[in-house]
């Protein structure tokens, strides 16, 4: 498919969302409308406290957890997926500085026809261990229980799915309206293997799988796994990459199927840490989940963002875009493309938020900057990459 232009919407997918924003415009934003997060009145009425309860999930990476299972029999993929949905949630969190006691709720909608018990009881287990293993991380996190529905007049697969709620001090909130001017932005690299994951991560996240599924696997998968796509989208839509999910990645000891399924790297160490020694000179904190590179759009007043010093290309968003044949600007718009935490502040303190990054052997560097936009009270998003330079608004 020669220089496919715009295919997300296609595939019935949209990194913007327009109309989910649209239809939540008119409603409260909370305590602090600028933050990543809505933040709410304290849960027990302390007036210098405010709450947060954030719900998010693995997206169509659970689907591709099923494609993977049925042709590798390799049953522990789905404690990848797991860890997205609750890592959706606790990063998502972070953005607004809040690293105290987390309640985690769990979501899981199935198709029992495809969805073992077997498979059910790996997915569950991995919430608690998952969370175990935030908490010995220093993010306390509790599981509160959570839900199990068999669906499967309306989920072809699985769903997964969290649920998080924390309160904590207002006065601790980063609040991304406070993002500046003459910001620099540093970036917190999404690839690599961090000294707390068990192995290599390809950089992937949680975000723009829909694309990657469709634009990187074979055909074949087209007659193979019919539960596995939307019904009514055009056949030359679906699965028409060039990959096997078991094709091996020259250079990164693993095959498609495992590149495409790396849970999404948590930064919670390494925030939590930031938090403690700078959380008074940091303006804002991105979580670079839909819309990619262009997620600071929604955040800040009237910025011009200028990345121009972005992270290598990791292996993964290379295949992709060759094997889709994806337009660049499009690619910026959908996935992280090498980072996917970005944190705003003076250009003094980003060399103390690398060295802080470099302790838990995750890349970080100063990405871009901030100059007033052009535009009244409106954001832009200016990438100069070695693909090209693009604008978004």
């Amino acid at each position: 498919m020669a220089e496919n232009n715009n295919i997300y919407p296609k595939l019935g997918v949209s990194s913007k969302k327009e109309d989910v924003h649209k239809a939540i415009e008119n409603l409260d934003k909370g305590l602090f409308p600028g933050a990543f997060c809505k933040i709410v009145e304290d849960i027990n009425g302390r007036k210098d406290y405010c709450s947060i309860f954030h719900a998010d999930g693995a997206g169509t990476k659970s689907s591709l957890a099923y494609m993977y299972y049925k042709e590798t029999d390799d049953i522990s993929i789905f404690r990848g997926v797991v860890r997205d949905a609750v890592i959706m949630n606790i990063d998502d969190i972070l953005c607004v500085g809040a690293t105290g006691n987390m309640f985690l709720s769990n979501n899981l909608g199935r198709n029992k026809t495809f969805i073992s018990g077997e498979i059910l009881s790996t997915i569950i287990d991995e919430y608690y261990t998952y969370s175990e293993k935030l908490t010995d991380l220093g993010l306390k996190v509790i599981v509160c229980g959570g839900e199990t529905a068999d669906v499967g007049d309306v989920v072809k697969t699985l769903i997964l799915d969290a649920s998080v709620f924390t309160s904590m001090k207002r006065e601790d909130v980063i609040n991304a309206i406070n993002i500046k001017n003459d910001d620099v932005i540093v970036g917190l690299a999404s690839s690599g293997k961090a000294s707390y994951e068990e192995e290599y991560n390809s950089g992937i996240g949680s975000n723009g799988l829909t694309l990657a599924r469709h634009g990187m696997l074979s055909h074949e998968y087209y007659t193979k796994y019919p539960e596995c796509y939307n019904q009514d989208l055009n056949e030359k839509l679906v699965f028409f990459g060039r990959n096997k999910l078991t094709d091996p990645i020259k250079g990164l000891n693993m095959n498609i199927g495992k590149a495409l399924l790396s849970p999404t790297r948590t930064y919670a160490p390494i925030l939590t840490e930031i938090l403690k020694r700078y959380r008074i000179k940091i303006h804002g904190i991105i979580h670079n989940t839909g819309g990619g590179q262009t997620k600071n759009l929604n955040y800040g007043k009237g910025i011009k963002y200028i990345k121009n010093n972005l992270f290598s290309l990791p292996k993964i968003f290379e295949i992709i875009q060759t094997s889709s044949e994806t337009q660049w600007k499009e690619m910026f718009s959908v996935f992280n493309m090498g980072h996917r935490m970005e944190l705003y502040c003076e250009e003094a303190l980003a060399k103390e938020i690398i060295k802080i990054a470099k302790k838990y052997n995750v890349e970080s560097k100063i990405v871009g900057y901030c100059e007033k936009s052009p535009l009244k009270d409106k954001n832009i998003v200016e990438i100069n990459s070695e693909f090209g330079s693009f604008k978004y608004s």
